[in-house]
């Protein structure tokens, strides 16, 4: 979860497997690279060869539609309760907004 925090925090243009190794305290590559790999093939992330470096992404509209699909799933009929929640993140775009801080602070 924080790799998949860290990553929609920083937009579309990703963070190198080093960078996001600092932002977590210097866990082992070994680690790191498995979750990476993990949270890549399951389509949450996606990866992009920079020169010798691999640069990792959130791919919002995948994160998009898993969190509806919990939201959905988490109110027991009761959706409106969850409605608000969903159009808001629905016009989230990858880059810090009103809107979407709107929904983490609720």
């Amino acid at each position: 979860m924080r790799i998949v925090r860290y990553l929609v925090t920083v937009g579309a243009d990703g963070r190198s497997a080093g960078a996001i190794s600092t932002f977590l305290g210097n866990i082992p590559p070994s680690r790191l690279s498995f979750h990476l790999g993990h949270l890549e093939r399951a389509g949450l992330i996606e990866s992009l060869r920079d020169g010798r470096q691999i640069i990792y992404s959130a791919t919002f509209p995948a994160l998009s539609d898993l969190v509806a699909f919990l939201m959905r799933d988490c109110c027991e009929g009761h959706c409106l309760v969850c409605d608000r929640a969903i159009a808001l993140f629905a016009k989230c775009t990858g880059r810090p907004t009103l809107v979407c801080e709107d929904v983490e602070s609720q």
